[in-house]
């Protein structure tokens, strides 16, 4: 069945200064009503590179438990690799349709990978205003290299450059979130299925669009995986609730955002917030966003860590194959 691109639809909108009525949000969901104007506290920013190290664990921690979501800086990505990255992102979404169609996803296979349309609607039946390149690019016996782009050339040199970076920085995450437990460092890692985790690159292509009051590019959520890497370009868009508000995330150049998933906050009970998060689209520019997903292995068991139960702190989650846990929130079932 051929499926309308979110890029077509915008095309044709662009010339009608209106968009179809499925990407509509309903008043109380309008970015143009629902966004916060007043004076708000900026995400945390945390420099890597500083060599007091327990201060650096101490603000990731805290960060963890307050937002769920924090931006780190001098992080050992190269500008320059950040550079490519973006710009063979945003050269594949620069083809033609067809040619981005040879990488089509086939969701009736069992696997999002590959070139596609969100298919997700919110509670109210909503679309949301995102196209997307979506594949696995670790561990390696994992990686399916037909669902990459062949053009632009350099396309697979620099995703596999760039997650050679991520693994340390993804472990450095782990260690300080284990140790701002009171955990060894090498804990929530273990608990998560080790170095078996899956790491999962999304490209999310937002479309300029003519009613961005009315639209979302991705509809109020929170990630299902342990950790979320986030790389973002300078068209500003996250958003994120915080005291019942929702708040833009500033561009910090050079900067990556790292969210807390839906995982780490059963494996620390509660203590680290799985961040609430949407993301809002502009009326003249595209907004391209490189998130980088880290996830436990399918028939991984995720629950509280016994270390963090106590008779005063009880479980708070049940404990539940990462494969379940999936099933449940993309059916929107009870978990």
């Amino acid at each position: 069945m051929e499926v309308l691109r979110v890029q077509a639809v915008a095309a044709l909108s662009s010339t009608q200064n209106d968009i179809p009525e499925e990407f509509i949000m309903s008043e109380h969901s309008r970015p143009s009503s629902t966004t916060f104007t007043g004076p708000t506290p900026d995400l945390p920013v945390i420099d890597l590179a500083n060599p007091d190290r327990a201060s650096v664990t101490s603000a990731i921690a805290e960060a963890s438990r307050e937002w769920g979501i924090f931006q780190v800086v001098n992080h050992g990505v190269p500008e320059e690799l950040i550079k490519r990255l973006q710009l063979v992102g945003n050269d594949f979404f620069k083809l033609p349709i067809e040619e981005k169609e040879v990488y089509a996803a086939n969701p009736s296979s069992g696997s999002l990978e590959g070139y596609g349309t969100q298919f997700d609607k919110d509670l109210e039946g909503k679309k949301s205003w995102v196209d997307f390149l979506f594949h696995i690019v670790w561990p390696q016996s994992r990686v399916n290299y037909k669902v990459w782009p062949q053009n632009p050339a350099s396309y697979r040199e620099v995703n596999e450059e760039y997650t050679k970076c991520m693994l340390p920085l993804v472990d450095e995450m782990f260690s300080n979130l284990s140790i701002g437990l009171g955990l060894e460092k090498g804990a929530l890692k273990e608990a998560a299925g080790g170095d078996e985790m899956k790491y999962l690159m999304k490209i999310n292509y937002y479309p300029p669009c003519p009613r961005p009051d009315l639209a979302l590019g991705i509809t109020p959520h929170t990630d299902m995986s342990t950790l979320t890497i986030i790389l973002p370009d300078q068209v500003p868009g996250l958003q994120v609730s915080k005291d019942e508000h929702w708040i833009d995330v500033k561009y910090v150049p050079n900067a990556l955002i790292v969210h807390i998933g839906d995982q780490i906050e059963i494996m620390s009970n509660g203590v680290y917030k799985s961040m609430l998060h949407r993301t809002t689209v502009n009326k003249e520019k595209a907004r391209l966003s490189w998130p980088l997903f880290v996830e436990p292995p399918e028939e991984k068991e995720i629950g509280p860590l016994p270390q963090l139960i106590t008779g005063e702190k009880p479980a708070k989650y049940k404990c539940k194959k990462f494969k379940d846990y999936q099933y449940c929130k993309i059916n929107k079932l009870p978990q």
